[in-house]
């Protein structure tokens, strides 16, 4: 046996260490930057406090709501306070990610607008260095607060690694409260505002996106942020945190026929990705007139490379002459990395602006706003079909070479992917942010001509990054339906027939329980969309109001009330996420309730569906982005034309799919999952 068996949890924690002090770095290098004249300075500061001010309110709310499952844990004595606590741990850390990532982004945004003077290369290198640290910081606190709890329960408190685990399941469950609310509320808050700006703005007043005269351009920048930069930090830190759990709990639970310590395997291999995320970041280098979107997939690729090779020494410390040896669980970890890339390529040619899709949906805007919905929803559609396939395969291949355990490899080697791909998304807020400067503070055209270039590769790189995060999603979630299965078996031996507990397809309990599984991405994606469209229309009437009453505005001699939009869309959004966080919840729960195989049936419904609904949605919507920008680039007329408004209507239509509801399907397939493992104590008491 290896080094690597012996001390995978001091290296996972070194190794996560190193991801923190890495990103803390960047933040010191990235406030030394020059922050620009006066005029810029003073609307970054405006999105700063605006995106702080909800984020405290955010949080606030959560911790409100937080309060009664930490109590219900840690009073309920088949749980423990050792599972409370892994919960406020998994909380705190996941919006501690979110938060830090956010402050550094919206601080990075003008400094991003500044650095556009001096080129392309300088204006990437501290756009996507803003969002190294977001990434960095999701991969470096998730492990280090599984590892760390681990490390804590099993050295400090003497628990046995089996009771420890079991305690990280509140730690999962800690992230994944925390991750369906910063989505949810995040992903309203953004979209609200930028349909509310869009509307009126563009199609209204017609005046351009980003100008300063829009009373809710401000909020539409600060929902960027919230949305796209703390939400998806929040999302993936859950998806990367929730699977490191599960492979623990399978590891736990194959241990005794497959070798000694598997527990610890996914902790080695993700701190050992996280290296070789660092070294591929500096890859992510571009020379004037170069290809941006390039520059970013070759750090993708040379990490994805280092890790391959780097799998090799650690996956021969965990090597057996069982059923796991060496080539098992190394084919497994490639098979995930492989998914990575299919699934990372399979997004970019259904949202990339080079690619057939997009160009179709900008064509079929020639037409009219009918024809480019039409058009926008068969793209969504397709965009399902070859994700599906590639995962299908996946789940295929890893479940060959090593089981159940082999598919949860596949998903943490994936995963362990996770800080670049943050890193790509997190940089399209800074960047997008940075075009907004531009414009508002009237810098020379040269500037935007950088910046417009960035901002296109960020819709696409933010279009990937969902994409990826609802495959992963999806193999994490059936990874937890074998943890609730196998828990339910071994928790259940001796308890009436629920140690033998099946799910068959003949059973009426199993059909009825995927129809409701099935229901509820639709349930809760609908009551996302609907909070969407009526925060928009809020945010609609108050800045009709403001050129109403303030004719000003228009002129250019009165400034906007900008404080009163972001106020809207915060109050708003923030009482809009609490109805659709409940369905993941309650729904399992209930069922559970009603009987046992029934919530089996509803956790793989809630996967089929959700998978295909998410992919739908963000694919779709990123396309519908795309095609708008093609268009604003002078294709089929360019801005202005007939075209460009139709594809305005797809791109509003768009925004609350890619943006809120299918996003936020990630989360909540794995909470429903997490819920069901939560309540297995109950399930037996009650039908045992």
């Amino acid at each position: 046996m290896s080094w690597f068996m012996h001390h995978a949890v001091l290296f996972a924690l070194l190794c996560a260490a190193a991801a923190v002090l890495y990103g803390l770095g960047l933040t010191v290098w990235l406030l030394r930057q020059p922050a620009g004249t006066e005029r810029m300075q003073a609307i970054s500061r405006a999105v700063q406090e605006g995106a702080a001010a909800y984020l405290r309110r955010q949080y606030t709310t959560i911790a409100v709501v937080a309060i009664v499952p930490f109590l219900l844990l840690g009073f309920y004595n088949k749980l423990g306070w050792g599972t409370a606590v892994g919960f406020l741990i998994g909380a705190i850390l996941s919006s501690a990610a979110g938060f830090i990532g956010m402050n550094v982004a919206v601080r990075s945004n003008v400094r991003t607008a500044e650095a556009a003077r001096s080129g392309l290369p300088a204006a990437l290198n501290v756009a996507f260095r803003a969002g190294s640290v977001t990434g960095l910081l999701v991969v470096g606190l998730g492990l280090l607060g599984v590892a760390g709890y681990y490390w804590a329960l099993t050295g400090w408190l003497g628990h046995t690694h089996g009771s420890a685990i079991k305690d990280l399941i509140g730690l999962a469950f800690g992230g994944s409260l925390i991750s369906v609310f910063a989505r949810l509320g995040g992903g309203i808050f953004t979209k609200a505002a930028d349909v509310g700006a869009d509307l009126v703005g563009k199609l209204e007043a017609g005046i351009p996106e980003d100008d300063p005269r829009n009373p809710a351009v401000i909020a539409d920048n600060v929902g960027d942020n919230v949305g796209d930069c703390a939400g998806m930090a929040a999302d993936l830190f859950e998806t990367y945190a929730v699977t490191a759990v599960a492979v623990m709990l399978l590891g736990n639970t194959v241990a005794k026929v497959g070798g000694p310590n598997l527990w610890l395997y996914p902790l080695a291999i993700g701190g050992l990705s996280i290296l070789t995320s660092i070294i591929g970041a500096q890859f992510a280098r571009v020379r004037d007139g170069g290809n941006v979107m390039n520059a970013l997939y070759r750090s993708v690729l040379v990490a994805t490379v280092l890790s391959a090779v780097g799998f090799i020494p650690i996956t021969m410390g965990f090597d057996s002459s069982g059923r796991f040896s060496f080539w098992h669980l190394y084919s497994a970890a490639l098979v995930g990395l492989i998914v990575t890339f299919l699934l990372v390529g399979i997004t970019e040619y259904y949202t990339g602006t080079r690619w057939n899709p997009v160009k179709a949906i900008a064509k079929a805007s020639e037409t009219g706003h009918a024809t480019n919905i039409i058009e926008g929803l068969a793209i969504g559609m397709q965009a399902t079909a070859l994700p599906v396939l590639v995962i299908a395969a996946g789940i295929l291949v890893a479940n060959h070479v090593a089981g159940l355990y082999g598919i949860g490899v596949a998903v943490m080697a994936q995963l362990s992917m996770t800080g670049l791909i943050v890193a790509l998304d997190a940089y399209g807020p800074v960047t997008d942010n940075a075009g907004g400067i531009a414009e508002m503070a009237d810098l020379p055209p040269e500037v935007r001509a950088i910046t417009d270039p960035l901002d296109a590769v960020g819709n696409t790189t933010k279009a990937v990054t969902k994409g990826y995060a609802i495959g992963s999603a999806a193999l994490a979630a059936l990874v937890l339906f074998g943890s609730y299965a196998n828990g339910i078996h071994t928790q259940g031996a001796g308890h009436g027939d629920l140690g033998t507990l099946t799910f068959d397809l003949s059973n009426a309990w199993v059909i009825a329980g995927l129809l409701i599984g099935g229901l509820m991405p639709f349930l809760f994606a609908s009551l996302a969309m609907q909070a969407v469209g009526r925060v928009g229309g809020e945010v609609v009437q108050e800045v009709r109001r403001q050129f109403r009453e303030n004719p000003g505005i228009m002129e250019g001699t009165s400034r906007p009330e900008y404080g009163r939009a972001i106020d809207i869309v915060t109050k708003s959004a923030l009482r809009s996420m609490l109805l659709p966080a409940l369905v993941p919840i309650a729904i399992p729960i209930i069922v559970g309730v009603i009987n046992p195989r029934m919530l089996g049936g509803l956790l793989i419904g809630t996967i089929v569906t959700g998978l295909f609904l998410a992919i739908a949605m963000t694919a779709g919507g990123g396309a519908w982005d795309n095609a708008k920008k093609t268009i604003e680039d002078g294709a089929h007329g360019g801005k202005g034309s007939e075209a460009h408004n139709a594809s305005i209507t797809g791109d509003t239509v768009g925004d609350p799919y890619k943006d809120t509801a299918g996003p936020a399907i990630n989360p909540m397939i794995k909470i429903a999952n997490i819920v069901a493992i939560l309540i297995i104590p109950l399930i037996i008491s009650i039908h045992g």
